[in-house]
């Protein structure tokens, strides 16, 4: 991989702009702290001005003058257009009609070909050799939302063949997984890594490379996973340019909470 003092631009900035592509006009974005807040709020300052910021907290379409520490920081809550609780954000996420324009953004320690996501234990779930915090609302969000993107690191560990822990449902074992599981038509519909941007295949619901950082190539990406995926659909993804990173540096982070 490319150093990053010869880029224009830090694999932490790719990440957040690669995510915030995938939002669109219309969308109600359900975010959480760090990154995924960070990507939400560059989707609606570069990409996608229509799109609508909501919280787990309950802060619905919050102007956000600058970037929250957290869900609960009090700047979530400015001029939104209404303020309620966990429960009103919940129900905004499983409502038959604004549900079907929610995407959430997750993150997790494991991952599989199918998206589905362990954010819970490393090793045995009874004896494990790491306990994380588990689901919080990630397991809601992954069961109910039409689209989720996903944060990971690129790292073998990660990407495996079985999970430690289900905590999170993706496309569980296949195309009729969630059906047979009882669950709406939804999933993952993008991994975004600090290498590339992995997709998942419309029929077989199997994790695919969509395209691959500059300076990284495919082959660098299958060797940092435990099962392999399709390549020959992989294109390089194009890199941020001078006006999304001034918006995403100057508008969203401008003190460098996120970005660092």
């Amino acid at each position: 991989m490319s150093d990053e003092l010869e880029m224009d631009y830090t694999l932490r900035e790719m990440m957040t702009i690669m995510a915030a592509r995938e939002i669109k006009n219309g969308d109600i974005v359900f975010c959480g702290t760090g990154i995924s807040m960070l990507a939400a709020m560059a989707a609606k300052n570069i990409n996608a001005p229509e799109s609508v910021i909501f919280f787990e907290t309950g802060a619905m379409d919050s102007k956000l003058e600058e970037i929250p520490l957290a869900v609960a920081d009090p700047r979530v809550m400015y001029h939104t257009s209404a303020n309620g609780g966990l429960l009103d954000s919940f129900a905004a996420m499983q409502n038959p009609v604004t549900g079907r324009r929610v995407i959430g953004i997750l993150g997790a320690a494991q991952i599989d070909m199918f998206g589905n996501l362990n954010s819970t234990v490393i090793g045995d779930y009874h004896s494990p050799e790491i306990r994380f915090s588990g689901s919080g609302g990630g397991c809601d969000v992954a069961s109910f939302v039409p689209r989720s993107i996903i944060f990971m690191q690129h790292e073998k560990r990660k990407f495996v063949n079985k999970l430690d822990y289900l905590t999170s449902p993706g496309y569980l074992d296949g195309p009729r997984g969630r059906e047979m599981a009882g669950l709406p038509q939804g999933g993952p519909v993008a991994v975004i890594t600090d290498m590339g941007v992995m997709g998942f295949d419309d029929e077989t619901k199997e994790m695919y490379l969509a395209g691959f950082y500059p300076g990284v190539s495919p082959q660098d990406i299958l060797a940092k996973m435990e099962f392999s995926v399709d390549i020959s659909r992989a294109g390089q993804a194009v890199p941020p340019t001078m006006e999304e990173l001034e918006l995403l540096r100057e508008r969203c982070d401008s003190q460098r909470l996120i970005l660092g």
